[in-house]
């Protein structure tokens, strides 16, 4: 008997031993699998450091110091990193039947990268690296529209004032503006030569004097490729309405935008486009491979 004790008590020491050293051994294959990942979302030191940056420039400006008001009020400019990239679905409809924008997006907020997907048929998708715009299509007609002036258009009106924390990006205070019996803060935003593919753009934004959040987007198009025959630089200026906010992660994004041609007086026009915003999500889990031109893929020129 006590043999038979002995031994059922070495055997219970040699599988505790072992189960602790497989249980050692798998935490150490999870660090460093974990370790080794290449992802989208940069360590909290690199945060810090770019917050820190764009704290000390928009700080240092009357125009600069609204934006920075407003990156706070909108959940923080680190927060907004913090949380990795951010997955949505943006619906843009022109009300006079031309083309819709329809796609559901993700969108690499810290290198403004981007990969698009359709909703009826996901292996339809197009994107942006950073450095090649590209499409991978079953259906030559998935995409009825400039995918590459797409790519991050979107993003450039979801993500403000977040957006404008780079380098290449001047403010200029404005006189003050009322829209529906409210006086609103105005800041213009322009792009030094060289920055994207349409440096002369430039937005016009209504910042509300009490909560400091972004109400309204003036803004023009100037991409070269809608402009080759000289006649105009630009597109007329359009005035876009934000219809309300939604807190995901604690960054507010807007649900929902009503776009007018703007009138002589710097008002609200005929409405034109209706922009509905939802599904966001943030996904720290990406990798960077997740944005890079996919096999079987055609860069678009």
């Amino acid at each position: 008997m006590k043999n038979i004790l002995l031994t059922l008590t070495l055997s219970a020491s040699i599988f505790a031993t072992s189960c602790k050293n497989n249980t050692e051994a798998k935490t150490e294959t999870t660090t460093v699998e974990t370790a080794t990942k290449d992802l989208a979302l940069k360590p909290e030191s690199w945060i810090n450091a770019r917050v820190e940056k764009a704290k000390t420039k928009l700080q240092s400006t009357e125009a600069g110091n609204i934006i920075w008001q407003a990156m706070e009020a909108h959940g923080g400019l680190k927060n907004w990193y913090s949380n990795g990239p951010v997955s949505f679905h943006f619906d843009y409809l022109p009300l006079d039947g031309k083309t819709r924008r329809n796609t559901h997006q993700t969108i690499d907020t810290w290198s403004n990268k981007a990969r698009h997907q359709s909703l009826t048929d996901p292996t339809n998708e197009f994107g942006w690296t950073g450095e090649k715009a590209w499409k991978k299509t079953k259906d030559s007609l998935a995409f009825p529209f400039d995918m590459r002036f797409w790519a991050l258009t979107p993003h450039y009106f979801l993500s403000q004032p977040f957006v404008f924390d780079g380098e290449g990006v001047n403010f200029k205070k404005l006189e003050d503006k009322t829209h529906k019996d409210e006086t609103f803060n105005v800041v213009k935003v322009t792009f030094s030569p060289g920055t994207g593919d349409a440096p002369d753009d430039y937005y016009i934004l209504y910042f509300s004097k009490t909560t400091h959040k972004l109400a309204v987007i003036r803004y023009i198009v100037s991409y070269p490729e809608y402009f080759k025959d000289g006649k105009m630089k630009h597109s007329p200026e359009k005035f876009m309405e934000i219809q309300g906010y939604q807190t995901v992660n604690g960054i507010e994004f807007p649900t929902a935008y009503h776009t007018h041609w703007l009138t002589k007086n710097e008002t609200a026009g005929e409405h034109i486009t209706t922009i509905t915003v939802d599904n966001i999500s943030f996904k720290p889990e990406l990798e960077n491979a997740y944005f890079n031109m996919p096999n079987g893929a055609a860069v678009i020129e």
